[in-house]
């Protein structure tokens, strides 16, 4: 489980050689994977799991992607992941992400990234919250903690 400070959550994992290519270097694709990570465990700090999302019927499919890669992560590196809720509406949230090189000293930043997700049911139209619902809630008091926070 990730640690949650200010409403940011981070998570860290160490590269696997899989996820490296002939270079050594970490595959671009990757770091949507960790994006993805660095998601569930933001929704997993904050009292709720993406599988609860799920059972109720509301699925987040990604609207938007973006990167903005700085440098590489290499095999063995130890990767922090630090997400943030930047947007919500009752049909739609939005996620930060900034993927750092961690271990002792400074942290490197290595990329910043942005998702989007619709509120969706499973027949596929777009859902909007409940204000009184424990995922409304849940999501709008961490995102009122990023804000203060900022």
């Amino acid at each position: 489980m990730g640690t949650v400070t200010d409403g940011m959550v981070a998570s860290e994992l160490r590269v696997r050689y899989a996820e490296t290519d002939a270079m050594g270097l970490v595959d671009y694709a990757n770091y949507l994977v960790w994006f993805e990570l660095g998601r569930t465990e933001w929704i997993r700090a904050h009292g709720v799991t993406y599988r609860e999302f799920e059972e109720h019927g509301i699925l987040l499919p990604v609207v938007h992607a973006s990167c903005d890669y700085r440098c590489s992560a290499r095999y063995d590196d130890l990767i922090r992941i630090e997400t943030t809720v930047t947007k919500l509406t009752r049909a739609s949230v939005a996620f930060a992400y900034r993927v750092l090189r961690a271990g002792p000293g400074p942290h490197e930043l290595l990329v910043e990234g942005r998702t989007e997700h619709a509120f969706m049911s499973r027949e596929g139209r777009v859902t909007r919250l409940d204000r009184n619902s424990p995922f409304w809630t849940t999501l709008a008091a961490a995102l009122a903690t990023t804000a203060a926070a900022s």
